[in-house]
């Protein structure tokens, strides 16, 4: 039987150690090592976490431990909100948090507020009671603005993968939000990158958070083998196949910039005789849970999808990530690939440029602190020359919409039925 000890001087209860040797895990990682008694002293943190680090742990355990123990009789109140940039981040956390407080003697009940399901059912649940909100921002505001859901009682606030929040263009819905909740509360933020933005709007939520951070560690696994192949863009479908079939890949992550790649790509996969799924934006919310249950089940072999899968989808066991187009953000190439090499696992990385890439990825080689030999495959080599840059006109600060406000928009626009 495991040794707890490590666990139990965190300060973790008996009960959360139970779950923790259900689940076979044998040591604190070093984010939980550090971050976990300052969670349980009651501090603000500003978590430092790459992708893999054991970071969703830290705030569930704690979480789950404090609520069950500070439970009374009556209706149950919200006591912590979970904050995520995506459904499937908002999926995985609330996971988690069933699985570590199976074995609480005050049951802790969780909730996931997200797009694309039952807004009545979210809201009979909220009626009922519930401890623990997980939520993206979008149906969070839908049902606060509704009165649906009070966040008055609020204990805990988490900003989980705080940077993507930012990115996907949610500054002024998480305004909207912080209007809702209690001024004396504990925050928690963790993140992957810090940049400027993201600490301007903790310094508005947070006046002096404790910051936690790994030193010297660089960002880049180093259980995954990452690879550059040169190829022409039309071409990288064929050497997709071809790679499948010649390294006999059992199963990956296939990372496309649209939604309509994803699924063309899919398209081509299924008729070269490769289980494949997509998983976008564009699919209902019930079919997004399928294609990620199919694949974490091993009922497709492959998975194409846009950037809504590169955080926080923890898949066993996956064999290669394939960066079939690079990512927008250099910081989302750690997100990307660290979907394999989990847990002690090797895993393999693979990225397709062709002339107009090679600028971008050197800014991620940089920013990942790598330095990759670039390769090609026999009968898939680039051809041709880079084409000349054109420089067009510069975007304008401060311009850009907010998702509500657009959502709005288009409410308004949309005719009115006679």
């Amino acid at each position: 039987m495991q040794s707890l000890e490590a666990f139990k001087r965190l300060g973790l209860s008996g009960q959360i150690l139970l779950a923790i040797r259900k689940y076979a895990f044998t040591t604190p990682t070093p984010i939980q090592d550090k971050a976990i008694p300052q969670i349980l002293k009651g501090d603000d943190l500003l978590v430092e976490a790459q992708t893999g680090s054991g970071k969703t742990a830290c705030f569930a355990w704690l979480i789950l431990q404090q609520i069950s123990e500070r439970k009374r009789e009556g209706k149950k109140i919200v006591s912590a909100l979970i904050l995520t940039p995506t459904r499937e981040l908002a999926l995985q956390v609330t996971e988690t948090l069933v699985n570590f407080g199976v074995f609480l003697t005050n049951r802790v009940s969780v909730l996931t507020v997200i797009g694309g399901e039952s807004i009545e059912q979210q809201t009979q649940t909220l009626k009922s009671g519930v401890d623990i909100v997980v939520a993206t921002p979008g149906r969070l505001l839908d049902l606060l603005d509704q009165k649906l859901l009070s966040l008055r009682h609020l204990n805990f606030f988490v900003l989980d993968e705080a940077d993507k929040i930012l990115d996907l263009g949610f500054a002024a819905e998480l305004d909207s939000i912080l209007q809702n909740v209690p001024g004396v509360r504990q925050n928690l933020f963790f993140s992957a990158t810090y940049p400027e933005k993201v600490l301007e709007i903790v310094k508005r939520i947070s006046k002096n958070p404790l910051p936690v951070k790994i030193d010297d560690v660089t960002p880049t696994v180093e259980t995954i083998f990452q690879r550059v192949i040169e190829v022409n863009k039309e071409k990288r479908g064929m050497l997709l196949r071809h790679l499948i079939k010649e390294e006999k890949w059992s199963d990956g992550l296939v990372f496309v910039a649209s939604k309509v790649a994803a699924h063309n790509l899919c398209g081509k996969l299924k008729k070269a005789g490769v289980r494949a799924g997509a998983l976008h934006g564009d699919l209902s919310q019930p079919e997004r849970n399928k294609a990620l249950a199919d694949f974490k089940r091993r009922k497709i072999d492959f998975l194409v999808a846009t950037d809504v899968a590169a955080r926080g989808i923890d898949i066993e066991k996956l064999s290669v990530v394939i960066n079939y187009d690079l990512p927008r953000s250099p910081a989302d190439y750690i997100h990307r690939i660290g979907r394999t090499g989990r847990a002690g696992e090797t895993g393999l990385a693979v990225s397709f440029i062709d002339h107009e890439d090679q600028e971008h990825f050197k800014l991620i080689e940089k920013r990942a602190q790598i330095k990759l030999e670039r390769e090609e495959v026999a009968g898939f080599e680039l051809t041709g020359e880079a084409p000349e840059k054109v420089r067009g006109a510069l975007p304008v600060k401060g311009k850009r919409k907010s998702k509500k406000d657009r959502a709005r928009e288009a409410k308004q626009l949309k005719p009115q039925a006679t």
